[in-house]
C-alpha cells in the first residue's frame, strides 16, 4: 500500500521539468526540497579524494536549483562538512535548513555513551561548526538498538530544545524496528533511514506508522552508494580511503551503510534488470529517486554529491512524474528474486 500516494494523471503527458518540488517535514512546519543534499560526500573522509572549491559549486548549485535542505554529521571529516555548510550559509541569503547528526563521535558505540553530559557537547561542537546559535535538526546517529528504548535520552533532546540549542530532533537508523521504536517518542519530527530499489521494507513495515504520527521520512542512501546510478560494473574500482573497499562486508561500520548491505556481484546483475525499466530521457539515478518520491510518505531523497554534474542529475529527479503501478511492482519483482532473501530481515 502506497500511503497517500495520488491516483496517476495527465502529468505523465507533460515534459520533464526541472523545477525543485517541496513536502512537508513532519510537523515542523518546514516545507523541504524532495531532492536535498546529501554531504557525507563532501566531507573528504570515506568517499575518496574530494576538492573544497568543487564541493563549494556543489552547495551553491544546488541552492540555485531551489535545494534548501543539506544533510550533514558531525563526523562527515570531523566536522569538515558542516564547516563548509557554514561558509554556504554566509555566502547565501536564502534560508537553508540544516540537519546534522550526533554520536558517531564516541570511541566506543555503547548505549550508556548517549547521555546528557555527552549530548551536550556533541551539540555544543556542531553550533560552532555551523556558526550558528540553534541547530535546525539534530538527528542520533544510528545509535545502538538499546538506545531507542531510554526514555531518558529522548529527554535530554527535548530538554536541548527547550533551552534553545535545537529547533527539533529526530533518529537515523539502520533497522526498522528501530524506527518504530523511535516515533514512539513524542519529539522525535523525523526518522531518516536507508530507502531505496534495493531496500523496500520501509515501505512494507514502517511508512504507514510514520504517516500516521506525522514523522518526516528522509531516504538516505538512496542510490544504494551509486550502484543504482547504473555506471557500475565489476571491473569498477575505487579509492583506498573509499568504504566502498573498505567497509564492502561492515568492517568499519554497519555493511549496510554500504551498497544497502547487498553483495556487489548480485547488486550488478539487478541492475541489468533494472536497465529496460528506465525511460529513455533520464538516467537510472533520476530513476531511482524518482522511484522513492513515488511514495508520498517520503518528505525528500538525501543523495550525495561532490560536483555541480551531480547536483545537475540528482534535482532533475524532483519534478518527474509518479511512477506507475507497473513500473512499481517491476522494481519491487526484480528485489524479490534477487534482494529480498539476503537482505530484508536483516535491517
Amino acid at each position: 500500500m502506497l500511503i497517500g500516494r495520488p491516483e496517476q494523471s495527465e502529468k505523465l503527458l507533460l515534459p520533464v521539468l526541472e523545477t525543485m518540488q517541496y513536502r512537508e517535514l513532519g510537523r515542523t512546519g518546514w516545507k523541504i526540497s524532495t531532492v536535498s543534499f546529501g554531504a557525507w560526500g563532501i566531507g573528504g573522509d570515506v568517499w575518496g579524494n574530494t576538492d573544497d572549491e568543487e564541493s563549494m559549486r556543489a552547495l551553491h548549485r544546488a541552492v540555485d536549483l531551489g535545494t534548501n535542505f543539506i544533510d550533514t554529521a558531525d563526523v562527515y571529516g570531523d566536522g569538515h562538512s558542516e564547516r563548509l555548510i557554514a561558509r554556504l550559509r554566509k555566502e547565501r541569503s536564502e534560508e537553508i535548513i540544516v540537519a546534522t547528526k550526533a554520536g558517531r563521535r564516541l570511541d566506543q558505540q555503547l548505549s550508556s555513551g548517549y547521555n546528557r553530559a555527552n549530548l551536550t557537547a556533541f551539540v555544543e561542537r556542531s553550533l560552532v561548526n555551523l556558526d550558528t546559535d540553534a541547530l535546525d535538526l539534530l538527528q542520533l546517529h544510528c545509535p545502538p538498538s538499546d538506545v531507542y528504548m531510554m526514555p531518558e535520552v529522548f529527554a535530554i533532546l527535548d530538554d536541548l530544545v527547550a533551552a534553545g540549542k535545537l529547533k527539533f530532533y529526530g533518529v537515523s537508523v539502520e533497522k526498522v524496528d528501530e524506527a518504530l521504536q523511535a516515533i514512539t517518542y513524542a519529539g522525535v519530527q523525523s526518522v531518516q533511514i536507508i530507502f531505496n530499489m534495493f531496500r523496500l521494507k520501509p515501505s512494507e513495515a514502517f511508512f504507514a506508522a510514520a504517516h500516521d504520527r506525522k514523522v518526516g521520512i528522509l531516504a538516505r542512501v538512496p542510490l544504494a552508494s551509486g550502484l543504482l546510478s547504473g555506471r557500475m560494473r565489476a571491473n569498477t574500482t575505487f579509492a583506498e580511503s573509499d568504504h566502498r573497499v573498505f567497509n564492502r562486508f561492515g568492517a568499519a561500520f554497519d555493511q549496510g551503510e554500504t551498497f544497502s548491505g547487498v553483495d556487489y556481484d548480485t547488486a550488478l546483475e539487478a541492475v541489468e534488470e533494472l536497465r529496460p525499466l528506465v525511460p529513455a530521457h533520464i538516467t537510472m539515478a533520476q530513476f531511482a529517486l524518482e522511484w522513492i518520491l513515488s511514495y508520498p510518505a517520503v518528505t525528500a531523497a538525501i543523495p550525495g554529491a561532490k560536483n555541480v554534474q551531480q547536483v545537475n542529475d540528482n534535482v532533475r529527479a524532483s519534478d518527474l512524474p509518479l511512477l506507475s503501478d507497473g513500473q512499481l511492482d517491476a522494481v519491487r519483482d526484480i528485489y524479490d528474486r534477487y534482494i529480498r532473501a539476503s537482505i530484508h530481515d536483516r535491517w
